[in-house]
């Protein structure tokens, strides 16, 4: 955007962030990340946008997952390892039944901060600031704990830097060789859906085997021994967003040097707000999270913002309505598209619509929610002709019990078996399989139906 500034943003009405009260410390460590190095460079965001501009045109499919919240204290070379090992196991089903390339992009390396439905909470009578996220303060219920503390951004850019190398050696060391397909297993042991997945890993075993026997593979083929997996965060905490913006020389155009790709939250979304201002001037990929209260108006409006260009890949639309509401409201926001001639890369959140209060307290979400809204999803766009381009979904490869459902059958009682996440439940290991074996049934049916179209 031309005479775009990174700091535009702090004229702009700001919702969603927190009140500093030390301001010499916030604008020492803002000085501070502004001289470090940024954590993803402009090459990288511009391969994700043309990889998105693919699964835009159905070309490609996009599988968006992570932590709700990254948390400091349950940071581990371990957890980083299982969710990037589930998210490979889920590329490859969709890869095998869909039969397109799958862009792998983490909620990973910088989702530390969390919007809240209320600036305070009170308990025993007793009100303090909510927490926000570990990058602004702490979930722990005291003054302290809950005053935001600018020195915690320092602290979240160390954890993405080592998240991010530990990412990379993952991705090009040899640990995501096809070859290893079997190695992918994580004790599904019981479950039928990790029957289909070692049938599955059996027959692309074979196949490689026979590409090697025929001399088409050589032990050699790079691209079936590395992936390209890509971070992504909200751009919620401004302040930490402008201090890692950097100017890319090859194109004079901003990077948000804070991961490959940012998404707008459903509370953030104001067309003149500060965080809509923010993504509007840098070059990454962006996300739009599109909820209930989304009018076709304000999408208009956003979109002409955030994409200007109207370039492929630019802008992905993320539906999170809830299950039994998305016929209700993704036709209308799909006209609106339509209306516009935008390009815009379709993708369903079935988590954020789909939130409960269980009888035992517990916050969670009931599996077969997520799956109903995937496939209404699903359903909406074969109606309209358009393009499902992806899912993003909060997951983690721990053997939690946060959200109800699945193979191995959570009930609200097991809830406070393995109930970590600081913030939101996400989706085990197992639940996460269960839901890629049938978002690559959609789009293998979705595949026949075009055939049969184009016949």
């Amino acid at each position: 955007m031309a005479n775009w500034q990174k700091s535009d943003w702090r004229i702009k009405p700001r919702v969603q962030m927190p009140d500093y009260t030390d301001i010499d410390a916030l604008h020492q460590v803002e000085a501070q990340l502004a001289s470090y190095p940024p954590l993803v460079f402009a090459g990288e965001a511009r391969s994700l946008k043309q990889k998105l501009g693919a699964a835009s045109r159905g070309e490609a499919f996009l599988l968006q997952g992570g932590d709700c919240a990254e948390s400091f204290e349950q940071f581990s070379a371990d957890g980083i390892r299982d969710t990037f090992k589930v998210m490979l196991q889920m590329a490859m089903v969709l890869t095998y039944g869909a039969k397109v390339p799958v862009v792998k992009v983490g909620r990973m390396a910088g989702q530390f901060a969390k919007p809240r439905s209320a600036a305070t909470e009170t308990v025993d009578g007793v009100e303090l600031p909510s927490y926000r996220g570990d990058i602004v303060n702490e979930l722990d219920f005291t003054s302290i704990a809950r005053t935001p503390d600018p020195n915690k951004m320092l602290k979240a850019y160390t954890q993405a830097a080592a998240t991010l190398n530990l990412l990379r050696a993952f991705s090009t060391g040899g640990y995501a060789d096809v070859h290893q397909v079997h190695a992918w297993t994580l004790g599904f042991t019981e479950s039928t859906k990790a029957a289909k997945y070692r049938d599955m890993a059996n027959r692309i075993s074979d196949t490689l085997d026979f590409m090697m026997a025929a001399g088409l593979d050589g032990g050699s083929t790079h691209s079936l021994r590395t992936v390209d997996f890509f971070t992504s965060h909200e751009s919620l905490l401004l302040e930490y967003e402008e201090a890692l913006t950097r100017l890319d020389s090859t194109s004079g155009k901003w990077l948000a040097g804070s991961g490959h790709m940012i998404w707008i939250g459903d509370r953030t979304r104001q067309p003149d707000g500060a965080h809509v201002e923010y993504a509007s001037g840098v070059l990454n990929p962006i996300g739009l999270k599109c909820g209930p209260t989304t009018t076709a108006e304000d999408l208009k409006i956003l979109m002409s913002k955030l994409n200007p260009e109207n370039e492929d890949g630019r802008l992905t639309l993320i539906a999170r309505f809830g299950a039994g509401s998305v016929s209700e409201h993704l036709p209308r926001l799909i006209k609106a598209v339509k209306d516009e001639g935008a390009n815009v890369l379709w993708s369903c959140d079935p988590m954020h619509g789909n939130t409960i209060k269980s009888a035992t307290g517990f916050k969670t979400r009931p599996f077969e929610s997520v799956l109903r809204e995937v496939r209404e999803f699903f359903a909406v766009h074969k109606a309209e002709g358009t393009v499902p381009g992806g899912v993003h979904f909060e997951m983690t490869g721990q053997d939690v019990t946060e959200c109800t459902g699945g193979v191995r059958a959570v009930t609200e009682e097991n809830l406070s078996d393995r109930y970590h996440t600081a913030c939101d439940p996400r989706l085990n290991a197992s639940q996460s399989l269960e839901l890629a074996f049938l978002v690559a049934e959609e789009l293998s049916s979705l595949r026949e139906t075009r055939t049969a179209a184009a016949v």
